[in-house]
């Protein structure tokens, strides 16, 4: 079974949207949403998830799926695990923070 690891920048945007989440709705709500992100992530490899490819106009290869308001990007990475690369909510401008994200 593949691994399932957080990249620097999907690091990063689980932080704020914790954070975010825990001042608008409690720290009950946000557990509860950064664990279904989590359970998710689990659910990739199992296609428990339905996944798409990235669009080519982002210029990398890899994949994106939709949980609640946020899509959640990873890719699998050179050792056949499972990278999750950023997770941004669908009000984001996402072409402009997926290539920071990548470091595009």
């Amino acid at each position: 079974m593949a691994a399932v690891l957080i990249q620097e920048a999907a690091s990063h945007r689980l932080d704020q949207i914790y954070r975010y989440t825990q001042s608008h709705w409690g720290p009950e709500q946000a557990e509860r949403h950064i664990t279904g992100l989590f359970e998710a992530f689990d659910r990739i490899e199992s296609h428990g998830v339905i996944s798409k490819p990235v669009p080519a106009e982002f210029g990398v290869e890899g994949y994106f799926f939709r949980y609640q308001r946020h899509f959640v990007y990873w890719r699998k990475l050179s050792n056949g695990n499972i990278g999750i690369v950023t997770i941004l909510h669908e009000q984001m401008h996402q072409i402009d923070r997926f290539r920071e994200d990548f470091g595009l």
